[in-house]
């Protein structure tokens, strides 16, 4: 599959709100700062549809983006929660959850994380309660030019066996940089299968 068009069709803060018109969805989170607007600019070949901040937690709504006139990119608050007060973060909170519970039209969902680093406490556990929900995602190692392909391999390697201590199989696994363009077209293949078997 190649992504022709991509626009911005609306944000929200429930549910409720989302764009009139029912597509498959398919989501992307992870924690502030892990490059998730670079990335989905990076993978709809528009780099501006994404507002890519130096500031982490930039996103503060549900945005979707429609692609191909066919479904939507969804992009969400991060749940590392930039530096933001007690109650802005637990608004946040109840709206990924309120979009991850009850969005019908989510097919999946994609959790980005640092290629980098081991995995936080805050993401095994976010993983974790996805993974309790039932909820289907993907995983997707982002930032992967930082570091040499030995390295970069090591570190995977080493998240997968963290997650494989707590989970019988892992979810489909992604390895990408926004700036050379790694992974793009394995995301993107991926979702125009999913697409296919609706």
């Amino acid at each position: 599959m190649r992504i022709t068009k991509a626009t911005f069709a609306g944000s929200s803060t429930t549910v409720q709100q989302k764009p009139v018109r029912k597509l498959a969805e398919f989501a992307f989170i992870g924690r502030s700062n892990v490059g998730k607007s670079s990335l989905i600019n990076m993978l709809t070949g528009n780099g501006k549809l994404a507002k890519t901040s130096q500031t982490p937690g930039k996103t503060q709504l549900v945005n979707h983006f429609l692609v191909n006139d066919a479904w939507y990119l969804v992009d969400l608050p991060g749940y590392g929660y930039a530096k933001l007060p007690d109650c802005k973060r637990a608004a946040l909170r109840h709206m990924i959850w309120d979009y991850i519970n009850h969005s019908e039209e989510m097919v999946m969902l994609f959790v980005l994380l640092d290629s980098r680093h081991d995995m936080q406490q805050v993401d095994l556990a976010f993983i974790s309660e996805l993974g309790e929900k039932g909820v289907p995602i993907g995983l997707v190692f982002t930032k992967a030019d930082k570091q040499g392909p030995t390295a970069l391999a090591a570190q995977v390697e080493k998240n997968k066996a963290r997650l494989l201590e707590e989970w019988e199989e892992l979810p489909p696994v992604f390895v990408t940089s926004s700036r050379t363009g790694l992974g793009k077209e394995d995301i993107v293949n991926y979702i125009g299968t999913v697409l296919e078997t609706l």
